[in-house]
C-alpha cells in the first residue's frame, strides 16, 4: 500500500477509539458480574448473540455481543483487550479514529453474520436427523434446561439445543479483523510468540487463520470457541481493506 492511501494521523500510545473500546468492554464486564450477583440477571445471555430462530434472539445482539465476555474465564477478555491495544493503537494512528471505528464495527458485525450462517447450516444438518416433535421440544424446553445447567442425554437433541439456545460473546471477531489488517499493512513487522519466538506478521496471520479454519471444520464437541466468527472478522476485514485500496 502506498503512503498516500493510509497516512499517519499523529501517533498516540492510546488513541481515543481504542481507549474508549477498552473502557466500554471493561464496564460491560463489571456490569455482567454486578447484574449476576445483585439481581441474578445474566447480562451476557441477554446481550450475547443468539441463533436467529431462538426466542432469545434480538437484532441488536449483532452489535452488543462484541462488548460482552464470559465471566467464567478472565483470560477471555484479557486476551481480546490486549490484542486490541497491541494492534489497534497502531492501526488507529495510521487510519484515524473514524476509519478505525468503522473497520472495527464492520468486522465485528461481519463475524456475527458468518457465525449465524454457519450455525444455520449446522442446525439444518442436525434437524434433518430428528422428528418434527423432537425439534419442537428443543425449541420449547431447551433454553430452560440450559439455564438450569442441564441438557438432553441424547447427543442430537443436546447438540441442537446448544446450537439454538447458547450464545456467542466476545470481541474476538473484531480483534481477528484487526490482526488481519495489521498483517496486511505491516506484513514484515516482527511479532514475538510468548515474547521470545520472532515471526513476521504476515506468517502469523496466515498460520492463525489456518488454525481457526481447521478448528472450525473439526467442530470438536468440547470446543466452545466460535472459530468461524474469528474467520468472519478476518474475511470482512480483508475485503474492506481491498475496497479501500481500490478507492
Amino acid at each position: 500500500m502506498s503512503d498516500g492511501q493510509f497516512r499517519p494521523t499523529g501517533f498516540r500510545i492510546l488513541p481515543p477509539v481504542v481507549k474508549n473500546l477498552l473502557i466500554i468492554n471493561g464496564l460491560f464486564f463489571l456490569a455482567t458480574f454486578a447484574c449476576g450477583s445483585a439481581f441474578n440477571i445474566d447480562l451476557a445471555d441477554y446481550l450475547g448473540l443468539h441463533y436467529i430462530a431462538s426466542e432469545n434472539f434480538n437484532v441488536f445482539q449483532f452489535v452488543t455481543y462484541m462488548f460482552m465476555h464470559s465471566t467464567a474465564s478472565f483470560t477471555h477478555i484479557l486476551f481480546n483487550m490486549f490484542a486490541l491495544w497491541m494492534f489497534g493503537n497502531t492501526l488507529e494512528n495510521v487510519w484515524g479514529p473514524k476509519r478505525f471505528l468503522t473497520y472495527y464495527m464492520v468486522t465485528g458485525i461481519g463475524a456475527a453474520v458468518i457465525q449465524m450462517v454457519v450455525t444455520y447450516f449446522r442446525v439444518s444438518f442436525v434437524e434433518a436427523q430428528l422428528s418434527s416433535e423432537a425439534i419442537s421440544m428443543v425449541y420449547k424446553d431447551g433454553y430452560a434446561l440450559l439455564v438450569q445447567g442441564q441438557n438432553w442425554s441424547d447427543p442430537l437433541l443436546g447438540k441442537l439445543n446448544i446450537l439454538i439456545n447458547s450464545n456467542t460473546v466476545g470481541a474476538s471477531g473484531a480483534v481477528f479483523g484487526i490482526l488481519l489488517a495489521f498483517g496486511m499493512l505491516f506484513p514484515n513487522a516482527l511479532l514475538y510468540i510468548y515474547f521470545a519466538i520472532p515471526i513476521k506478521a504476515k506468517w502469523f496471520v496466515m498460520i492463525y487463520g489456518a488454525i481457526e479454519l481447521y478448528s472450525g471444520i473439526a467442530n470438536n464437541a468440547s470446543d466452545n470457541v466460535a472459530h468461524f466468527a474469528h474467520l468472519g472478522g478476518m474475511i470482512f476485514g480483508f475485503f474492506m481493506i481491498k475496497y479501500w485500496k481500490r478507492n
